[in-house]
């Protein structure tokens, strides 16, 4: 199977289209060939994709405006997905939920789409009509972005995120940039104290540029893997006046009430307690080193702190069946936690999953969680607020954060919707700039490996200064 195209910068994007429809040993063994041309003249995109053997044809034209063309590569590269995938469906008889999106944001394009066409209603329209989106789904972007009042475009308004790489294991699915804490016990204290250099140099940063901190979080890794002891240290140095300040607690093993009542001196927030699965079989299974009674255990010790509470599932584990999906958010549900993140499975590139194979779902039972899921949680009186897609997930479909109401975690809407600016410290960490009146984004990444991180600290410092300069 092959792509030809007269652009070659498309054929990666092509590629993704074509992944939606066929798998990796459908691929091989199949000989369709695939031809793609685009041209620009005046103001029109025209589109043409065909298929060899069979003879298939479809051709578009988009009109675009004055200003569109000034950023012509990227509405060439969206008509050509859309007729692409058009001709796909086509062939295969076939539909996606997201149509011809394949980007990890969508709920960033129906935001453009409203601003150009007016209203949102019209935005969902055209969502369905021009990139294919299912009805299901362009309502619930519509849904999801009404759920998003509370985004502030203030220059002058910076969230803070602060990256600890480190867990106590390695999830099967996982594919973020961590270590072992254990193993790498050695690089844990210089991590620390590189950390710490890094947030007073962003203090100073932040005091010199009038900015404002919005929003605290601190990811990882699991950063409750770190000590009582290191947690004081690093929550010492961020000692900011904000409303919202996020601690990731998922893993319920590493969760001690020692931790809890730091987390709490500190005035955090919010913490997550991700059970990801109520089935031991399954936690055993994807790497995990706790159990169901533990993941409850952590939730009682963590009440009397009066944390929000994030709790997270994934559809599509170790080849779970429907009932056992349902049976672990019947569960969590009796927790009644403030939010509930439902994932879907993705096989994403330098995880154990890829490189190794594991179990997995039946797609069609995934799409029956995920449906559940949605149905379930609003009829309990949660609604979506945000949601992202990833490459390689189960059923094309997409993980959604849910929420009581009240009780959103902005910076996920602003790191989702890349409405605010993030200045973020830690290996692997990615700081932007965010110019409201361009509307666009300027970053800058920390390195990725820890030991780099350690020696290269000055550099790190470095990079962030000339971004705010």
């Amino acid at each position: 199977m092959k792509i030809i195209c007269n652009n070659e910068k498309l054929i990666e994007e092509l590629q993704l289209i074509l992944n939606l429809f066929f798998n990796k040993e459908e691929q091989e063994n199949l000989s369709y060939e695939f031809k793609i041309n685009t041209s620009v003249e005046n103001l029109c995109v025209s589109t043409q994709a065909f298929v060899v053997p069979n003879n298939l044809e479809i051709t578009n034209k988009h009109e675009i405006s004055k200003q569109e063309k000034e950023n012509i590569s990227k509405y060439v590269k969206r008509y050509a997905k859309i007729t692409f995938y058009e001709l796909l469906e086509k062939l295969t008889n076939k539909t996606m939920p997201y149509g011809s999106l394949t980007g990890i944001r969508p709920t960033k394009l129906f935001y453009e789409l409203k601003d150009k066409l007016g209203s949102g209603l019209l935005a969902k329209q055209e969502l369905i009509k021009t990139f294919k989106v299912s009805k299901e789904k362009a309502e619930l972007i519509y849904l999801i972005t009404q759920n998003q009042k509370c985004i502030i475009k203030n220059d002058k308004l910076v969230d803070l995120y602060i990256n600890l790489p480190f867990c106590t294991s390695r999830c099967y699915y996982c594919s973020f940039i961590s270590a072992n804490i254990n193993a790498c016990a050695h690089l844990v204290e210089p991590y620390v104290d590189a950390l710490i250099k890094e947030i007073t140099a962003v203090k100073n940063l932040i005091n010199k540029k009038n900015l404002i901190v919005k929003t605290i979080y601190i990811g990882g890794g699991t950063p409750t893997a770190f000590s009582a002891e290191q947690l004081d240290r690093i929550l010492n140095e961020l000692n900011f006046n904000v409303n919202e300040f996020t601690v990731e607690a998922g893993r319920p093993d590493t969760i001690t009430k020692e931790k809890l009542e730091v987390l709490h001196k500190h005035n955090v927030t919010r913490i997550s307690i991700n059970p990801q699965s109520f089935n031991d079989k399954t936690l055993k299974a994807i790497g995990r080193n706790h159990t169901t009674k533990d993941i409850i255990e952590a939730y009682k010790m963590a009440l009397p702190f009066n944390f929000k509470i994030n709790m997270d599932l994934i559809a599509g584990l170790n080849g779970e069946t429907f009932n056992n999906f349902k049976k672990s958010l019947l569960k969590t549900l009796e927790f009644e936690p403030n939010n509930i993140t439902i994932h879907t499975l993705s096989i994403k590139r330098g995880s154990n999953l890829k490189e190794n194979g594991g179990n997995i779902s039946n797609e069609s039972e995934v799409v029956k969680m995920v449906d559940f899921a949605y149905k379930k949680l609003l009829d309990n009186g949660y609604s979506p607020y945000y949601m992202y897609k990833q490459k390689n997930m189960l059923g094309n479909l997409e993980n959604i954060g849910y929420t009581k109401p009240n009780c959103e975690c902005v910076f996920n809407i602003d790191s989702m919707e890349e409405v605010a600016s993030v200045i973020a410290c830690g290996a692997n960490g990615i700081s932007k700039r965010y110019y409201s009146n361009e509307n666009r984004i300027e970053r800058c990444a920390n390195v990725k490996d820890i030991k780099e991180y350690i020696t290269r600290i000055d550099e790190m410092i470095e990079r962030k200064a000339e971004l705010f300069e």
